[in-house]
């Protein structure tokens, strides 16, 4: 008989495997999901009780023959799959496409990869959940009933190829709407007053005025600032309140998914994609210099904080032994998880603290060592001493008015000697760049030295970066950790949102289609219609509701907006969206925004009598301004071939250059309006171009000549601007590999050449 077979998600893990189960079983990985719903139609029998139509996935009749060729006449089949949702849908795949008389299917959890880890689980296997499964699969039949509902609705009113999404539609809401507040904020003017004083020693200090009779004062404009400056410069300031008190700061608890993410973004300048795939890889297995490959981290899709007894006591002795046993608590530190997380999994912490940061530094990328050193440190951090930190305040009276000065410093760092939250590095900062504060006592003159108004203006709300979205997301129960990376980059990729120097803007388009489906949709796309959701399903991972009496309460709504839609949706390519601008051709006739084959663009609503039509921009309220007029506008840009001045035109690929000594001269050059200048030259021969970002019509970023389309050479891979010290090419590339993470090659690849992405690797590349 053939020995027991285990199956893993992932090919890279079968190594580590191996080694510690020995020839006793043979390993084989499903390569992902083997099963989906089919690609080009519904496949869900609403009438059947939303019965999904599963269909071997295009491809992967291969990988399922080889399970059963390596499944064999085996009794025994361990299923280990990821410990998750999706892991499990593969686990129940995987052992239908296995099912044989007699044959036994077990569920393996591996949790981290490390030898007791492995073996402990195969020793004590579980049953397949089936809750889990339905979890997995209602969320999947929910998504296909919105996806494949709404976006042929989308094709069929504004344009083929967009797309909405159950969640990655009000992740573009949540980013709409924050712009309009934006466009909608108006400033407000305020002042301040700063005193600069000194006691009867130094250092001097600066207090802010508070209060004015008790109450809080509100300063609106100079006049009323330099009145009160008036009056403080004729009476003496005086030290009403000193107080003194320490406070104690406690670590953070280890990573959840969510919070590794953010913490990555704003530290480590990650995307949140590179690092769920950075910390895949530290989870699978890094060989650590004997040829097999070691798991470094436990399972990185989690919301749980929870630690093992084991771990949290191992990081202890550690601390003792190597920072110091003043850093050490008496007993392991353990942390509550928030309302509804379920505890299957422990929180991201390092499989071994022995395997510190400075250890593995050889045998990690770059961008690896970055992410276990955050990971590493996170969890450690979380089992030392606590921080103290000493707060001193000074009030100080000023006839009716009342200043306070603030500082702090740190008495004892505790946690904070090995790690610093990014919200720990602010505050230290302004501790640091803080005037220290005199000793001072209850009833001490002091002299004031300077009286500084200083005018301000309110700000507008910030936008969101990837970092603060995906905490909004976290917050408001929208998605779930391990699919906030990807709907980061799917409303990036369906042009619906900009990330522009590190902060989200939507498009013109992202804001159309959100309006219409917001107005359409009004329930379906609403941030806490859309969490309660995201509640139902963990209800049916728990087993508190069943499956298919959520999908029934969804669709009842989804299908009597869906029809009111189909018939009421404003139609962008034959009604367009009202504006109240006035036509300035006809002067009778509003203007409205129109989808044609290059894109949105301003038409008379009186067509086919009149028929103006003109590009239009939006400025910073978010009132339409109109482009360039039809023929072009002028630039500051001479033609290369005849010397005639360049026009600014809109085509359907973007914006770009045109002679104005068309049709004599026919020279175009790209101007990408989404792209952006690399300052690398063209390698094709005798071609004065420079490699310009772009976007192709799927979204996905690529690099093309800016003399585009008199110069055709485009390719995938990111530019670095160095050149290939093995072969002399202009420049290097940006590549990636599972294994290796982000690195530098020669452009060329049969030269050969390549070297690490370095401390400060450009931006990550979305396609790799």
């Amino acid at each position: 008989m053939d020995k027991p077979l285990v199956i893993v998600e992932s090919p890279t893990k079968i190594r580590t495997l191996k080694r510690y189960l020995g020839k006793d079983y043979n390993v084989a990985a499903t390569v992902g999901h083997i099963k989906d719903l089919p690609a080009k139609e519904m496949g869900i029998d609403i009438e059947d009780g939303f019965k999904p139509k599963y269909r071997t996935i295009p491809g992967k009749q291969k990988v399922v023959q080889a399970l059963k060729k390596a499944a064999g006449s085996a009794r025994d089949i361990y299923l280990a799959p990821d410990p998750d949702r999706e892991g499990e849908a593969i686990a129940w795949h995987a052992a239908e496409v296995l099912k044989k008389k007699g044959r036994n299917f077990h569920r393996v959890l591996f949790h981290e990869l490390t030898r007791n880890a492995i073996l402990s689980a195969i020793a004590a296997p579980e049953g397949l959940n089936a809750n889990k499964y339905e979890a997995q699969q209602a969320r999947r039949i929910l998504d296909r009933l919105v996806g494949y509902n709404v976006s042929p609705l989308l094709w069929r009113k504004v344009k083929r190829g967009l797309s909405a999404g159950r969640v990655q539609s009000v992740a573009v809401r949540i980013i709409c709407e924050r712009e309009r507040a934006i466009q909608a904020f108006e400033p407000q003017e305020y002042w301040s007053i700063t005193a600069n004083l000194l006691a009867d020693h130094p250092p001097p200090f600066d207090a802010k005025l508070v209060r004015k009779n008790g109450e809080k004062i509100h300063i609106t404009n100079e006049k009323q600032a330099l009145g009160i400056v008036q009056e403080l410069s004729e009476n003496p300031f005086v030290v009403e309140k000193v107080l003194k008190k320490t406070r104690k700061r406690n670590p953070l608890p280890p990573f959840i998914t969510s919070k590794l993410q953010q913490e990555a973004i704003r530290k480590l300048h990650f995307t949140a994609r590179k690092t769920m795939v950075v910390a895949q890889q530290l989870y699978e297995g890094i060989s650590l210099g004997t040829g097999e490959p070691t798991g470094l981290i436990t399972y990185m899709r989690t919301d749980s904080t929870r630690i093992a007894a084991e771990a949290a006591n191992h990081a202890l002795s550690f601390i003792r032994e190597h920072i110091g046993q003043d850093y050490a608590i008496a007993k392991p530190r353990f942390f509550k998880n928030r309302k509804k997380v379920q505890d299957a999994h422990e929180a991201i912490r390092p499989t071994s603290v022995d395997h510190t940061p400075e250890k593995m530094a050889a045998y990690l990328s770059a961008d690896q060592l970055k992410l276990y050193r955050l990971i590493w440190q996170r969890f450690v951090a979380s089992q030392m001493k606590e921080a103290l930190i000493d707060q001193n305040s000074i009030s100080i009276r000023c006839g009716v008015y009342l200043f306070n000065a603030s500082g702090s410093s740190i008495r004892f760092p505790g946690f904070m000697k090995l790690y610093q939250s990014a919200d720990d590095e602010i505050e230290s900062r302004r501790r640091k760049e803080a005037a220290k504060l005199p000793e001072i006592r209850e009833g001490a003159a002091l002299n004031c030295r300077e009286l500084i108004p200083k005018q301000h203006f309110t700000a507008p709300p910030p936008r969101f970066s990837e970092a603060s979205l995906v905490k909004e997301l976290e917050e408001n129960g929208i998605g779930r950790p391990s699919t906030y990376a990807s709907i980061l980059s799917t409303i990036r990729g369906k042009g619906y949102v900009e990330l522009v120097k590190g902060y989200f803007h939507p498009s013109e388009l992202g804001f159309v289609v959100n309006d219409l489906l917001v107005s359409s949709f009004p329930d379906i796309f609403d941030v806490a219609f859309t969490a309660r959701m995201e509640d139902e399903l963990d209800r049916i991972e728990a087993g508190n509701t069943r499956a298919i009496e959520a999908l029934g309460r969804f669709y009842h709504a989804f299908r009597r907006s869906l029809d009111s839609a189909t018939e009421r949706m404003l139609s962008m390519k034959a009604d367009g969206l009202p504006t109240e601008i006035t036509c300035p051709a006809c002067g009778q006739h509003d203007l409205r925004i129109k989808m044609g084959k290059n894109g949105l663009f301003l038409a008379c609503s009186g067509y086919p009598e009149c028929t103006f039509t003109r590009n239009y921009t939006r400025n910073a309220k978010g009132q339409i301004e109109f482009n360039s007029a039809p023929n072009g506008k002028a630039s500051d840009e001479k033609c290369a071939l005849c010397g005639r001045a360049m026009l600014i035109k809109e085509g359907r690929y973007g914006t770009f250059l045109a002679c104005s000594g068309y049709p004599e001269c026919k020279h175009t050059q790209s101007l990408n309006g989404k792209g952006k200048d690399t300052g690398i030259g063209c390698p094709r021969p005798a071609c004065s171009g420079t490699l310009v970002q772009r976007t192709s019509r799927r979204g996905r970023t690529f690099y093309g000549c800016s003399r585009f389309p008199d110069c055709d050479f485009a390719m995938w891979d990111q530019p670095v601007k160095k050149p290939c010290p093995q072969c002399g090419a202009p420049f290097l590339v940006q590549r990636s590999t599972k294994k290796e993470g982000i690195y530098v090659a020669c452009m060329h690849k049969e030269c050969g050449y390549r070297e690490p992405a370095g401390d400060n690797p450009p931006e990550e590349n979305k396609n790799t």
